[in-house]
């Protein structure tokens, strides 16, 4: 099964799910999330899974639902950021004012 991004929305954290049955917690990103916005605040993932692309798959995923949904996203997390800042398609979805504070 591929790995895939789901929202945990009761734990406000995307969840990355891998493994041989697709089930297994590989890596998450926490968030917090207030009036049109979504902050990022901690990504993690297994070191069981490092190399394989789990984190961007993360990131994309979380970034790509905050769009649909219409948030702006406030990058507090290293992670979220660094991934944002390589991948400039994204950049918009953190509002113009903030870019600078991160760095964007």
């Amino acid at each position: 099964m591929e790995p895939q991004v789901v929202n945990r929305a009761e734990r406000s954290r995307y969840e990355v799910l891998a493994g041989d049955n697709g089930t297994e917690t590989a890596g998450f990103a926490e968030y917090h999330l207030s009036e049109g916005g979504i902050a990022f605040i901690h990504t993690e993932t297994d070191p069981r899974f490092a190399g394989r692309g789990l984190g961007g798959l993360l990131a994309r995923g979380a970034l790509d639902d905050a769009r649909a949904r219409g948030l702006h996203v406030l990058p507090y997390c290293p992670f979220i950021r660094a991934w944002i800042g390589k991948h400039p398609e994204y950049a918009d979805l953190v509002p113009e004012a903030s870019r600078a504070r991160f760095g964007l």
